[in-house]
């Protein structure tokens, strides 16, 4: 094989495959990105059988062929190159020579033969959303899947489907947030739980292009991504995703509406005095046409009071700060509404036409007047 591209689109598509490249492996093939030219275009894959990624780039084909590379060797050293054409020439030992000006690497590839190419996955059902919409929606989601793989359907999210809508949820135990977009089509009815490893790689790959389109296709085991020159292949996450229509009581008690930015600011001071791994809630009092917040932490103690509308019964609650500012902080509306119950029930932070809703548990705390 021999071909001839420019640094920056080798080191694109490199990048840009790297993200299906997994850490730690028994079978050392799958450490490798493969190069393949024999189908008159220059196509990078890598795959860990639970992600791939498959892109193409722009370059000259001199003598088709394939070869798998591994990938930390292969990334570092087209990183390193200087921004010139690379030619990278493979022989029959899978001898690899990658050339820049006057640098010259040899490598020792692997046959493309041994190497898992991404499953054929049939184009049938297939929804399209814009790159921006699909790289916002992650971004105001994806904190709030589960971290451990106990609970494997936590660690993804609920992509839910129903005519012209698309329901994104995702939950930790903790909270819960939910995005619902509108779609240009009307598309059959659709559960899928995606893992939020894939989304979390997808969201970096994505342009974020308000004009750029991805095409999602589903089957029963696995979700397809395709956009600009790439693929990306997912298994699903199987098993039945929690009924969290039962979860979002729409009673509430007290409801305020405060400025948002105000909020955000003032938790995000709070939690100055709190050291990390500390679990110190931020209390919130609200009463009349304000809210106090307070913060006692070993460092100090932190007390300050923001205006806000209220409707409803004075309120005493405490929250864990990280919740709420993550939550606060991929909600564009200046103004937002939270409804709250008593203390030891969820609150919840939705707007209007509920194209979002954060629900979030509070935390006992030792009432100090």
């Amino acid at each position: 094989m021999k071909i001839i591209c420019s640094k920056s689109s080798l080191l694109t598509g490199v990048q840009t495959v790297s993200k299906a490249v997994p850490n730690k492996t028994t079978m050392s093939i799958l450490e490798c990105i493969l190069v393949d030219t024999t189908n008159g275009e220059i196509k990078l894959t890598a795959n860990d059988m639970e992600l791939g990624i498959e892109t193409v780039i722009q370059g000259e084909i001199i003598e088709q062929g394939t070869i798998a590379l591994d990938a930390k060797i292969f990334l570092d050293i087209v990183r390193k190159l200087p921004d010139n054409d690379i030619t990278i020439v493979t022989d029959d030992s899978y001898k690899t020579s990658i050339t820049c000006e006057k640098a010259k690497f040899n490598i020792i590839g692997k046959s493309g033969e041994d190497f898992s190419y991404l499953p054929e996955i049939e184009k049938n059902d297939c929804i399209v959303v814009s790159q921006f919409t699909l790289k916002e929606v992650v971004r105001q989601t994806i904190f709030s899947i589960a971290d451990n793989e106990n609970n494997k359907l936590m660690t993804g999210e609920l992509f839910e489907i129903e005519n012209d809508v698309l329901k994104v949820v995702s939950l930790d135990g903790h909270r819960i947030s939910i995005r619902k977009i509108g779609l240009k089509n009307t598309y059959n009815n659709r559960k899928v739980v995606v893992p939020g490893k894939t989304l979390s790689e997808i969201s970096k790959i994505l342009s974020g292009d308000m004009d750029k389109d991805v095409h999602i296709f589903f089957t029963d085991k696995h979700i397809l991504f395709e956009f600009d020159d790439t693929v990306v292949v997912s298994r699903l996450i199987e098993g039945e995703y929690f009924k969290i229509e039962q979860m979002l009581s729409s009673d509430y008690e007290t409801k305020i509406i405060i400025n948002k930015k105000e909020l955000l600011s003032c938790i995000d001071r709070a939690t100055l005095l709190v050291k990390e791994g500390d679990k110190k809630p931020v209390i919130i009092d609200v009463r009349d046409t304000s809210m106090q917040l307070k913060m006692n932490s070993t460092v100090g103690s932190m007390d300050e009071e923001i205006d806000i509308e209220k409707e409803g019964k004075d309120i005493k609650i405490g929250f864990n700060p990280k919740f709420l500012i993550d939550a606060l902080r991929v909600i564009e509306d200046e103004e937002i509404v939270i409804y709250m119950v008593n203390p030891k029930a969820p609150c919840f932070i939705k707007d209007e036409e509920q194209t979002y809703i954060y629900m979030i548990l509070p935390v006992n705390f030792i009432n100090v007047d």
